[in-house]
């Protein structure tokens, strides 16, 4: 590939640990094999995945980098064969396998999107991790509807502000709990119809207070652990939890008469090991029914801080700290 130079600065997890394993090495340049292009990275967003990747405690799947970074917006430098939908010079953001956090990254064509009109290099890379998973979770397994409640732990994080955006434009009432009287703002302030401190109030008894104690439709779980028994509590008959992560841990004690009075559904899902169609298919969706309202400005991605690369090991410190709110983006 004429001009392109065969290494680049990369991030490298030199042994799983804490944020301080993160450092800039030069590996070799990537190439795009069929189907992918290759993308000369502006941004990469930061999302937990990566910080639990670092931590020796979620592999990258067969096949991809190990580099970590799930995201990146930047532009198209080079094409590999059977690509049709991308050319040379086509800005875009890409949902990625992994190794997003460098130089220059692959992605699968059908799984990178046009760069929103409005949009910085910097707020397109905070979309495709986060939106996929917000659509996939909310929309499809959680099958939420206009004039349902959707119930969002941790709305004040980068799937959280989504899930507000997303759920309100589309009709719902949402919400959302979070771990101060500040995040709880932001979420009001993003389309929130209410806001819980988790720290402070009781989730459970507030939901059934603000839902006349019929409960929420859809719950958006990232919390698992004590919250799995108590969101069966919170949710309304028929109601569906969706969990995406389990910052408290993936095991707890369950009873199951509620969920059969209440004819629950309990679901959830994880985005990176999906196949490349369902992830295309994501892809195709958002591009129709979200990117419209992205580029109309009725749905924006909330930056909290932004790091160059080489100090990706800041912005892991500052995602485990829990005190940002929105998305954490590195720069190159």
């Amino acid at each position: 590939m004429p001009n392109l130079p065969e290494t680049m600065t990369a991030i490298a997890i030199r042994e799983p640990g804490g944020p301080d394993v993160l450092e800039p090495r030069q590996i070799p340049r990537p190439e795009p094999a069929h189907g992918e292009i290759l993308i000369k990275v502006a941004a990469a967003g930061v999302n937990r995945p990566d910080t639990i990747q670092r931590m020796g405690l979620y592999p990258p799947p067969p096949g991809a980098p190990e580099t970590p970074g799930l995201e990146v917006a930047g532009e198209v430098v080079a094409t590999g064969p059977g690509v049709t939908l991308w050319k040379t010079g086509d800005r875009v953001c890409a949902l990625v396998g992994g190794g997003g956090y460098a130089e220059y990254c692959v992605a699968h064509e059908a799984h990178a999107l046009p760069m929103p009109h409005g949009l910085s290099m910097t707020e397109a890379a905070a979309l495709p991790e986060t939106f996929f998973t917000v659509w996939a979770n909310v929309f499809e397994r959680g099958a939420l509807k206009a004039g349902e409640t959707l119930l969002v732990h941790g709305g004040s994080s980068g799937i959280g502000t989504t899930a507000i955006q997303l759920a309100s434009l589309f009709g719902a009432s949402v919400i959302a709990t979070a771990g101060s009287a500040e995040k709880c703002a932001a979420c009001l302030k993003l389309g929130a119809a209410a806001a819980i401190d988790y720290k402070t109030q009781d989730f459970v008894a507030e939901t059934r207070r603000l839902t006349d104690n019929r409960g929420a439709d859809v719950i958006l779980d990232m919390v698992g652990g004590d919250y799995i028994p108590r969101n069966i509590q919170a949710a309304a008959v028929d109601g569906r939890i969706v969990s995406i992560a389990f910052l408290n841990g993936a095991t707890t004690e369950v009873n199951f008469m509620p969920v059969m009075l209440k004819r629950l559904t309990l679901t959830g899902s994880t985005l990176r090991p999906r196949s490349i169609e369902e992830k295309a298919s994501l892809a195709r969706t958002l591009r129709e029914k979200v990117w419209p309202l992205i580029e109309a400005g009725r749905v924006k991605p909330l930056i909290d801080t932004v790091f160059p690369l080489k100090d990706a090991a800041r912005a892991h410190a500052l995602m485990e700290k829990s005190s940002h709110i929105g998305k954490i983006v590195l720069t190159i």
